[in-house]
């Protein structure tokens, strides 16, 4: 199983996780909160990325691609832990719908 340790949690492909991420809009800073499945892990030390898609609004996928030691993300949660995941990538799910879609 393909993993990576960050901070204190490991995260696992095919895990529901939530990326916390430090926007700057002018002066202002925010923290946007994205919530998906973990589909992608690649590259190696400070190559590494990882990618989580959702479901957006009107059912179109989104995903977004971070360098794991990217200095805007404040933090990464793990909401729900995958289960019976036996692929190292994930990327079938890009053509599923529906609740299929976000069950791994």
């Amino acid at each position: 199983m393909i993993s990576t340790k960050i901070g204190e949690e490991n995260i696992h492909i095919g895990d529901t996780i939530r990326v916390h991420n430090r926007v700057v809009e002018g002066n202002k800073t925010r923290i946007q909160v994205f919530e998906g499945i973990l589909i992608n892990l690649r590259g190696r030390g400070v190559n590494k990325t990882f990618t989580v898609r959702k479901i957006g609004a009107g059912g179109v996928g989104v995903e977004r691609i971070w360098p794991l030691d990217s200095r805007s993300i404040v933090k990464i949660e793990v909401k729900k832990k995958a289960t019976k995941v036996r692929r190292a990538k994930l990327f079938y799910l890009r053509d599923l719908t529906g609740r299929s879609a976000v069950r791994v």
